[in-house]
């Protein structure tokens, strides 16, 4: 189930709590927990509606601005099709989140190093755990048809793999690429991979961006933007007038701000 990043933003805040889909048939589940960036989303009701019984509290609870909007957006696609509410409530954090920046003891390790094997001698491909962990500790935070192209993989595989190494907490996804996590840098640590992140200088201290798109992103690590503390040195006029920085980014950044005692320059002191 797809949800954009405003609508999963509303959901972590509590200020919508339920949205319309239209499906052939249910495509979620009661109790499923899904990961999402802000965190994870858990379903609580599915049920079929008809358009005639939706009302302005429906289209409220859903984000929408009006009740002619919401039927109007459920107009767009699939028409022929039923609708259904799906109930949704924010469950917490990423629990892969805290396993990323956990250090494993020897043991761990081990069963760790076991898993990766496993992966290898059952890849019809040859092995590719660690020259992947290898590849994204050497090019942090670049575009993954990038990387599977030096691996030798199309994109759509090489995904697919890191997604089963990010489930064990060896890697995190940056709006823009990947980045080894601590537990996947002491795993090739402990096997003796040579780091060449290892010899790089640390990185400049502070608060990093929050996830804002990668079009965001990039707009701002052009300008060397990498970091809060340099977004507070901007005005939110000059964030805006780069392309692609929207308004949620803007909002998200701002939301970021506040939350590290941080704010725009034009907004200080205010």
């Amino acid at each position: 189930m797809q949800m954009r990043p405003a609508e999963l933003e509303a959901i972590r805040a509590g200020d919508v709590d339920v949205a319309f889909r239209r499906w052939e048939r249910p495509r979620v589940k009661v109790g499923t927990r899904m990961r999402t960036a802000v965190g994870l989303v858990e379903i609580t009701s599915v049920d079929r509606v008809p358009v005639s019984r939706l009302t302005a509290a429906d289209a409220r609870r859903a984000g929408a601005a009006s009740l002619a909007a919401l039927r109007q957006g459920l107009d767009k696609v699939h028409a022929d099709r039923p609708v259904y509410r799906v109930g949704l409530r924010y469950a917490g954090a990423d629990p892969r989140q805290a396993l990323r920046e956990s250090v494993p003891d020897a043991a761990e390790l081990e069963t760790l190093g076991a898993w990766l094997d496993r992966l290898d001698r059952a890849s019809p491909a040859g092995p590719w755990t660690r020259a992947t962990l290898a590849l994204i500790d050497e090019l942090p935070a670049r575009r993954a048809p990038d990387l599977a192209e030096r691996m030798g993989r199309d994109t759509p595989s090489f995904k697919l793999n890191v997604r089963k190494l990010k489930e064990r907490g060896l890697t995190e996804s940056l709006d823009i690429g990947y980045r080894l996590s601590a537990r996947g840098a002491a795993v090739l640590d402990h096997e003796g991979y040579p780091r060449p992140s290892a010899g790089r200088s640390a990185p400049e201290p502070g608060i990093p961006l929050p996830h804002l798109g990668a079009a965001a992103t990039r707009a701002l690590t052009a300008r060397g933007v990498v970091r809060l503390e340099q977004v507070a040195e901007l005005g939110v006029g000059e964030v805006q007038a780069l392309h692609g920085v929207g308004p949620y980014a803007v909002r998200h950044l701002r939301s970021a701000l506040d939350a590290a005692g941080l704010a725009f320059r034009d907004d200080q002191g205010a």
